[in-house]
């Protein structure tokens, strides 16, 4: 008679988690370059009495195992400022922070007080060869063209580094919108960068507030389940204490 209640607890435990996966998305849906994430779960069946048949009926425990990125490319829109850029197809921009190399795919850039090309959390965008790029206050046009090279009216200053992973579902988010972890970064030969525009948010505001109605009446109706298999359990008790 417990296996009804601790089913409705993991199924309440799973679904706690699976809303703040839900909330967290949200929270994102104007981050530049953010990607979604939702729950993979697994099922662990257990028989029941009279499980013996084909037919049977059985209890399914079900446990959240990871969360899975969805890499697919956000709604890039133009914004007509040279230092923004947004990165098509399979790709990451290369970052410089105390940790070491991080990547994202924020393109939404700007140059600190020394003239060096850094996010908007004032990380120094690298080139290849980790190198940063500095203009200087001659620089008076700034061109970035579809490999990322990087160019002003006195020349060319470096080329954007873009990497991608084998398995980018191991990278790790990190503060301020970056993503790291214990990855090895592929150089990208020919990236496809666009001047001008940035990579939105894919995450679908529709659907994941429908998620979350779901998610909050299905944690509802596991709280009835526990109540109401608590008050069987009570009843039963009595009757057995009656007839004694």
């Amino acid at each position: 008679m417990e296996n009804t209640t601790l089913i409705a607890l993991s199924r309440q435990a799973v679904l706690r988690r699976q809303m703040d996966v839900v909330a967290h998305n949200l929270a994102n849906m104007n981050t530049n370059g953010f990607k979604g994430e939702k729950m993979m779960f697994i099922q662990h069946e257990v028989r029941s009495r009279g499980g013996e048949r084909i037919l049977g009926d059985r209890i399914n425990f079900v446990r959240d195992i990871a969360t899975a990125r969805d890499t697919r490319e956000g709604p890039v829109t133009k914004t007509g400022n040279p230092l923004d850029v947004a990165v098509r197809g399979d790709g990451y921009l290369v970052v410089d922070t105390v940790d070491g190399e991080r990547y994202t795919r924020n393109g939404r850039l700007r140059l600190d007080e020394a003239g060096q090309l850094v996010t908007q959390g004032g990380h120094p965008v690298l080139a290849e060869g980790n190198q940063p790029i500095f203009f200087s206050p001659a620089d008076s046009r700034i061109d970035i063209a579809r490999d990322g090279t990087v160019s002003t009216d006195n020349g060319e200053i470096g080329r954007l580094r873009v990497v991608s992973f084998e398995n980018a579902q191991q990278l790790q988010e990190i503060a301020g919108g970056l993503l790291g972890g214990q990855v090895t970064p592929e150089d990208v030969e020919q990236p496809d960068v666009v001047q001008g525009m940035l990579e939105g948010s894919n995450v679908e505001p529709i659907v994941e507030l429908t998620r979350m109605i779901q998610i909050h009446r299905a944690y509802e109706g596991a709280k009835r389940l526990i109540k109401a298999e608590d008050e069987r359990i009570k009843t039963m008790v009595k009757e057995m204490v009656k007839e004694a």
